[in-house]
């Protein structure tokens, strides 16, 4: 069967344990026992095509006639998800001896950092502010050796509001598992839903039968300010749309949760999420309105959209895939590049005229396959749908964005670079295939990318400078590399990698700051 159809948004949700997205997770095997890559959710999302008059269309559409059975969809657990309150599990991992190679400075749990690493920032004034998972928030000042460690107790929000601004009954799940630094002392900072299969997934509850606001009110994103008290000045980010906002969900719809990384743009004064099943934007100077209920007017949301790709499923239904945005960089067009589990796209935001449905449409509109950019490229293409043995998914890990030119890095693939349109893909050679992120220098043309499973971390510019266990340690390379970024702010130049840490080999999670 070939053509394109637009399958619905509102299915059941895939059991996360069967189906989660790349990430940093463990492999997992498939139905008959073979180890392959951790598979890609499969999403029956959406078919809008957008509105450039700026009301959002539905991200639902008619079934698929005589489809059969849609495989449910998926959504994104994030690295290392789970259940364990930060003082259970086992025993103290044994703090990093760090070495001392030329240009590096690191900072781990000696120094009063989290025991998992998930991301690693930098905001105007120069603080690091650094996501440690269910430890919670974590905050470097400039000049100081140890850091300050912030939780829920804090002000941290990782959950959304009722309609009448109170706070959803039920359990609280802190896990902070992205950030972005923003204007002098803020940083953005992303959140994980509360774990769950199925139905009860942050992604899927709010269309399943056992709707729990615990649940579905989970997660998304806080702008979080440092006062010169110390204290910290919170606004939530509460990424959904609320009742008779998208014409064919009139109750209102809440699927963005896990948001798995972030990108700060000061010249379109935007805050973008890279989440599961889709992204989304919101004003990064947002006031906070608790009553807001999902409303345009008054959210500062503007959610969600994706390049979705037709596919036919496993079962034999045709399903629509879409997921795990790890992959977030800003061009100074304003537009921003998005890399995702299936294909990535230029969102055509700035070039738009900052027009959020404009945008949509140049991504979503079926007219539109050639900005559903495919990397590593499947066996058919669009309007052809691949059968799961005609996939070759993209797992992008990251995006970074030099000039025109984006540097792509993948769980499973290694590191691509193509132009802004998505055109001219070149293949680079790195000594690992399983990449966890890619960030760009502007200051010297280089491009830097750390190893998914090990410590290592990789620089090229004319060549490929390794840092590995010579350099770091044995035990350091025994970690992962969870994310990378470039600070400039002010004159500076140093490059910041986030050391996930490892659950196998018990290492914990540490920062590197290196600087020349």
């Amino acid at each position: 069967m070939t053509g394109t159809m637009w399958v619905g948004c509102k299915q059941a949700g895939r059991d996360q344990s069967e189906q989660g997205n790349p990430g940093l997770d463990t492999p997992r095997r498939d139905e008959d026992g073979a180890t392959k890559p951790p598979p890609i959710p499969v999403d029956p999302g959406p078919g809008n095509g957008g509105n450039p008059a700026g009301t959002p269309v539905p991200d639902a559409g008619k079934p698929v006639p005589d489809a059969g059975t849609q495989p449910p969809d998926a959504g994104t657990q994030s690295p290392d998800a789970g259940t364990q309150p930060p003082d259970a599990g086992p025993p103290p991992e044994a703090a990093i001896n760090f070495p001392s190679p030329a240009g590096w400075k690191f900072f781990g749990t000696q120094h009063g950092g989290p025991r998992r690493v998930y991301g690693v920032s930098s905001d105007k004034s120069g603080n690091v502010w650094v996501a440690g998972g269910e430890d919670g928030l974590f905050l470097l000042e400039p000049g100081a050796t140890q850091f300050r460690r912030f939780t829920m107790a804090d002000g941290l929000r990782p959950y959304g509001y009722m309609p009448d601004g109170s706070a959803p009954p039920g359990d609280k799940y802190l896990k902070v598992i992205s950030v972005a630094g923003g204007p002098a002392n803020t940083v953005f900072v992303g959140y994980e839903g509360m774990p769950g299969k199925g139905a009860d997934h942050c992604e899927n509850n709010w269309d399943g039968i056992r709707r729990n606001p615990a649940r579905y009110k989970s997660g998304d994103a806080d702008r979080v300010t440092l006062g010169a008290d110390g204290k910290l000045s919170v606004v939530h980010y509460d990424i959904f749309s609320g009742p008779n906002v998208v014409r064919d969900e009139p109750e209102g719809r809440e699927k963005l949760c896990n948001v798995l990384r972030l990108a700060y743009d000061e010249s379109t004064n935007s805050i973008w999420f890279g989440a599961n099943h889709g992204f989304a934007r919101a004003d990064a100077d947002f006031p906070g309105n608790p009553t807001c209920n999902g409303q345009l007017r008054c959210s500062g949301i503007e959610e969600h959209t994706h390049p979705a790709l037709n596919a036919h499923g496993e079962s034999g239904g045709d399903v629509l895939l879409t997921d795990a945005y790890y992959g977030v960089a800003v061009h100074s067009s304003g537009d921003v590049i998005f890399g995702g589990a299936n294909r990535s796209t230029r969102f055509r935001y700035g070039t738009t005229g900052n027009n959020f449905w404009a945008a949509q449409t140049a991504t979503e509109a079926r007219a539109n396959a050639s900005n559903r950019i495919d990397i590593w490229k499947d066996a058919v293409q669009e309007p052809t749908m691949p059968h799961p043995n005609e996939r070759v998914d993209d797992h992008v890990s990251g995006m970074a964005v030099l000039g025109d030119t984006v540097w792509v890095s993948s769980f499973t693939r290694g590191l691509a670079k193509m132009d802004i349109d998505g055109n001219d893909v070149q293949y680079v050679n790195t000594p690992e295939k399983q990449l966890g992120t890619v960030a760009a220098d502007p200051t010297d043309g280089s491009i830097w990318t750390g190893a998914r499973w090990l410590g290592i971390v990789y620089r090229l510019n004319g060549g490929v400078r390794t840092y590995g266990c010579p350099e770091f340690g044995t035990r350091l390379c025994a970690s992962r590399v969870s994310d990378i970024q470039v600070d400039t702010h002010n004159g500076r130049h140093r490059v910041l990698v986030a050391f996930m840490g490892n659950d196998e080999t018990r290492v914990p999670g540490a920062i590197g700051i290196y600087e020349e």
